[in-house]
């Protein structure tokens, strides 16, 4: 008797964007992830990765800017996680997780820590570098 074992695929949704760097491409990759969020009905973590999204993409265009290079906003949900990729043209810059302290800026990357379930920075292929945060769905 053959017995087959069901096999159930994963369904993956996937966003992908090329913006310029700039800060009206930042604003966009944040009004663009909210929207793409809504139609796949994850308005659950839609306000936190919002969140997430613009301070990533504000670091594309502060820190990871090269003149003529725009960076990429990618969105991939599974039915346990959200993965948000910003990738940016400066592999050379890595970002730096700061304590809270007294000044103006530097303290993305604390809210980022604080809203995502994990973050990191993945290298290449050269010269980019992307910085990811995964957040679970409920």
């Amino acid at each position: 008797m053959n017995q087959e074992t069901p096999q159930v695929l994963a369904s993956v949704r996937q966003f992908g964007i090329q913006l310029s760097a700039t800060r009206r491409g930042a604003r966009l990759a944040r009004l663009l992830a909210v929207e793409q969020l809504r139609s796949w009905d994850l308005e659950a973590v839609t306000e936190k990765a919002a969140h997430v999204v613009a301070e990533l993409a504000a670091n594309a265009v502060t820190h990871g800017r090269v003149p003529g290079r725009d960076f990429h906003l990618a969105l991939s949900a599974t039915a346990t996680t959200l993965r948000i990729e910003v990738t940016d043209t400066r592999g050379d810059r890595v970002p730096v997780l700061r304590g809270a302290g007294v000044a103006e800026s530097g303290r993305g990357l604390l809210l980022v820590e604080a809203l995502a379930d994990q973050w990191g920075v993945s290298s290449g292929p050269v010269p980019r570098k992307t910085v990811w945060a995964v957040i679970g769905l409920p």
